[in-house]
């Protein structure tokens, strides 16, 4: 018996764990049948994914749906049943029970809950090809509750070659959020430690790149994490780990120990979704948003972890009042990355159950993001979401990282900021084309340009692109006055830098200096804005011509020379002397 189990994924970098759970149970319950695992994507060609999958008249095609994909599952499911008519169709996965609803009966076989779970009836039935219609499984109730690892050596070298590893050490959460499909089965299993080891280390002997935890909460038992935190740094590794935390289940002795990571080895997804109160208690989100605030600023100024923090757009009670102030505050915490997506009405959810109560309309098909509800009519919710994709695009890079935190120290209010950011991206028809940094510069220029402390804002805008890497400035930035600024400045340097600089240069790479690095004159206000201090009413700046070695890495800036002069007596200014490492 010849079996293809596919997984459809969003993008070639990412792999789909449940078909490896799901080739060994069928291997351990039905030996002798040849397996074929078969990773695709949904944008690769529809006809060449149905001829890939039909070749070879396999018995049996099983799919693992998810919301990102069900659609496309849905047709193949009813194409392929054209094709190998007599093949059995099997489809698992979140989104199998709704597949199950809306697909035509005796189509397909669909398997509800966890492979884990599953009896010996259905491998049996699979062996015998007298599947019914529906089998059900789950965890929580099998009587074998072991979750065996997952990959073997060679699938390294062949189905996750150059993808994300997924990795499972704890299953269910400790949450019941009423928007998640968590919330509909209770339930918390964690491996040993011993076993996790274990199999981290087998993982990491293949040197993946990026090694993501699927724990829906990974740090719900605080010791336990920062044991696993412990093992992985202590590995000969360079590879990125990617948690889902709870922001409030931290103790002193994981900050402590989080302080000491290699800059770019850890990413945090840090679900907040909400600082309003009566939001977090309507969708039965347990959290302590004053502690979680708390914790991801104490994060964030450690600048050594990716911190990814979430927002839903949509909940309950969350007017556009309300969602702003949530948005204000959580720009405030100082994550890199604000990810704002829009609340989706998955099947099979409390939500759901509610949404008559709370007037929410959703979407008819995957993912049945919704379009409205008591707290914000379409028109608004629809203002809004354009609100986050401004936000995402201007924020959730590298870009204009000194200006963010600048708006944070200020008093200004952040959604009034990307409010008005909104609208003079708009003018620009900015969502109609390619967000490159140029032209995210350019909009963010013009709508400083007219502000009163238009000087000191345009001035962290020169810094943070000359410390991307850019060896010219954007004409949004170098008014035609200035056209020369480059040549006069290093000119400049060339003559009154001193021969040799202890820490910066010797004399032999004096000039590989001034040739590769780039240098730009700031007035005091924005050096001091920078952290520099800088006695004269200007400074220069070095960018380069090596790289810092914090998450972003941005080319190293140092302060040369503040007042009026660049060198004294042959020597370097010894004031002001800093190296910028302020990598988020």
């Amino acid at each position: 018996m010849r079996i293809k189990l596919v997984g459809i994924n969003a993008r070639f970098s990412h792999s789909c764990l449940a078909l490896f759970y799901v080739r060994n149970e069928v291997e351990r319950h039905c030996p002798g049948v040849e397996i074929e695992l078969c990773q695709l994507t949904i944008n690769d060609p529809y006809y060449e994914t149905l001829l890939r999958l039909s070749d070879g008249s396999p018995d049996c095609i099983c799919f693992s749906a998810a919301i990102w994909n069900s659609e496309r599952v849905a047709a193949l499911i009813r194409d392929l049943a054209v094709c190998l008519p007599n093949c059995h169709l099997l489809v698992g996965g979140p989104q199998a029970s709704e597949l199950g609803r809306t697909l035509e009966p005796g189509l397909c076989t669909v398997v509800i809950g966890d492979v884990e779970g599953l009896g010996p009836d259905f491998f049996a039935d699979l062996v015998a090809r007298t599947l019914r219609s529906e089998y059900r499984g789950s965890f929580w109730g099998a009587g074998r509750r072991v979750l065996d690892f997952p990959y073997r050596a060679d699938d390294f070298g062949e189905h996750l070659l150059h993808r994300n590893i997924y990795y499972e050490s704890s299953r269910g959460c400790p949450f019941a959020c009423s928007y998640c499909l968590s919330a509909a089965e209770r339930g918390l299993f964690h491996k040993e430690l011993e076993q996790v080891f274990a199999e981290l280390g087998s993982i990491l002997a293949h040197r993946p790149t990026v090694l993501r935890f699927v724990d829906r909460t990974f740090n719900d038992r605080p010791e336990r994490a920062l044991a696993i935190w412990r093992f992985l740094i202590g590995q000969d590794s360079s590879t990125l780990f990617h948690f889902e935390i709870a922001p409030d289940r931290f103790n002193e002795e994981m900050f402590d120990f989080l302080a000491t990571v290699p800059p770019g080895r850890f990413q945090f997804e840090v679900g907040i979704q909400s600082t309003h109160e009566a939001t977090l208690r309507a969708i039965n989100r347990t959290m302590d948003s004053k502690v979680a605030g708390k914790t991801v600023r104490r994060l964030a100024s450690l600048q050594n972890i990716f911190l990814h923090v979430d927002l839903i757009l949509g909940l309950p009670y969350e007017d556009w009042e309300a969602f702003l102030c949530s948005f204000s505050e959580v720009f405030a915490m100082g994550g890199q990355y604000i990810q704002m997506g829009v609340l989706k009405l998955l099947p099979g959810t409390p939500m759901v159950a509610t949404a008559t109560e709370t007037g929410a309309l959703a979407c008819a098909g995957p993912p049945y993001t919704i379009v409205a509800n008591r707290w914000l009519d379409h028109v608004s919710l629809r203002e809004l979401y354009w609100f986050c994709e401004c936000v995402e695009r201007f924020v959730n890079n590298r870009y204009f990282c000194s200006l963010w935190d600048w708006l944070r120290r200020s008093p200004e209010d952040p959604a009034t900021f990307f409010l008005a950011l909104l609208e003079c991206a708009q003018k620009h028809d900015f969502f109609d084309r390619a967000p490159t940094q140029e032209l995210l510069t350019e909009v963010l220029a013009g709508l400083l340009a007219v502000r009163p402390d238009a000087p000191l804002l345009l001035g962290l805008l020169r810094h943070d692109w000359l410390r991307c890497g850019h060896r010219f400035l954007p004409p949004s930035l170098a008014p035609v006055a200035e056209l020369q600024w480059q040549k006069t400045l290093r000119d400049e340097l060339y003559r009154t830098l001193p021969v040799e600089w202890l820490g910066i240069y010797s004399g032999a790479e004096r000039n590989h200096f001034l040739k590769k690095a780039m240098f730009a004159s700031f007035p005091v206000d924005v050096l001091v804005a920078l952290g520099h201090a800088c006695p004269g009413d200007h400074g220069v700046l070095a960018f380069g011509p090596e790289r810092d070695q914090g998450l972003y890495r941005w080319q190293q800036v140092i302060l040369l020379a503040g007042g009026q002069k660049l060198a004294m007596e042959g020597r370097a200014p010894g004031f002001g002397l800093s190296s910028e490492s302020l990598a988020k």
